[in-house]
């Protein structure tokens, strides 16, 4: 071997370990990526999601990609959007799926690729996902019964402003409390039920119709933050009424209904919660730690009582910081 001969496969050879040791560090130095795909942008419970998301993520030293459709009932695009996450190639997808039937082909699709998948705030008609963070929200639809029970002294009529048809958790809600209503008080009739499909200007239009056929009622469940948003309007425009509110969700808007008194009750979840306990479940599977299947958050009944409790407006105030 000639001397440049030698000097030049010294130079390849130290090249291509700097290249190697390079790729290496690059690796090493990645934060891990999590797409965190909400049904919505727009309301405050998923600006809260995505606030215990990014505090996770800053903890955990892990990056979140959040996008969601602009609609709640788009799931096409929110497939889209998964879809142009498994392209991406992220770490882990959570996922709060629009449509428990519609979402499951793209949902298996990335964990057939590795990518495990998060369900947060809704079910999925599949077991492949890793973990579901969840409100019990069966268990908040008996809480709401049992609320409108003993507001009713156990009897009358009531009307159900539901979210719409497909939405696994509002549907598991809408079931708790008919169950409920059905097997502990039977002096209690639901007379109707009509989906707001997720829309505000909707589920007020079906809650005033419902209003308008059954002069004789005497409460309303709303499922969801828009249903109880067109709800609690539909009865504003009805002053004097003395139709009662069992709303679900919060925001400043049905905390001032509940403050005045047009709204009885709330049941409300813990979205940032929820978005925290996503993200550290990615880092669970990360870490190769067991991460549970089923993560049941409790709801919480918040009335003007105790509306100001220390740990509810911990709860309903969280640090929207993203």
């Amino acid at each position: 071997m000639t001397r440049w001969h030698f000097v030049g496969t010294m130079v390849v050879s130290a090249l291509l370990g700097g290249l190697a040791l390079g790729g290496a560090a690059c690796q090493r130095s990645r934060k891990k990526e999590i797409a965190v795909i909400p049904m919505g942008r727009a309301h405050m419970f998923w600006q809260s999601v995505h606030a215990g998301a990014a505090a996770a993520a800053r903890q955990a030293g892990v990056e979140i990609i959040w996008n969601g459709p602009a609609s709640e009932t788009d799931y096409t695009d929110q497939i889209r959007i998964v879809d142009s996450m498994i392209s991406r190639r992220v770490d882990a997808i959570a996922l709060a799926p629009i449509d428990s039937k519609a979402m499951v082909g793209v949902v298996e699709r990335a964990v057939s690729q590795g990518i495990p998948v998060i369900l947060f705030d809704s079910g999925l008609e599949t077991d492949k996902f890793l973990t579901r963070v969840a409100t019990d929200n069966y268990g908040a639809g008996r809480l709401a019964a049992e609320r409108m029970a003993k507001i009713l002294n156990g009897k009358g009529k009531v009307a159900i402003v539901a979210a719409q048809p497909g939405a696994a958790s509002a549907t598991a809600r809408e079931k708790g409390f008919e169950d409920a209503v059905r097997e502990k008080y039977p002096g209690i009739q639901i007379v109707d039920k009509r989906f707001g499909m997720a829309d505000f200007a909707k589920s007020l239009a079906v809650a005033e119709n419902m209003l308008t056929a059954y002069p004789d009622l005497d409460a309303m469940f709303a499922s969801n933050e828009t249903s109880s948003v067109g709800a609690a309007q539909a009865l504003k425009g009805r002053p004097g009424t003395k139709v009662k509110l069992v709303a679900f969700d919060w925001s400043p808007t049905l905390l001032a209904g509940l403050e005045s008194g047009l709204i009885d009750s709330l049941i409300v979840q813990h979205p940032y919660k929820m978005g925290y306990e996503a993200v550290m479940s990615a880092l669970k599977k990360f870490r190769g730690e067991p991460v549970p299947k089923i993560n049941d958050l409790a709801p919480r009944l918040v009335t003007r009582e105790n509306l100001h409790d220390p740990d509810v407006q911990a709860q309903l105030n969280p640090d929207l910081k993203f």
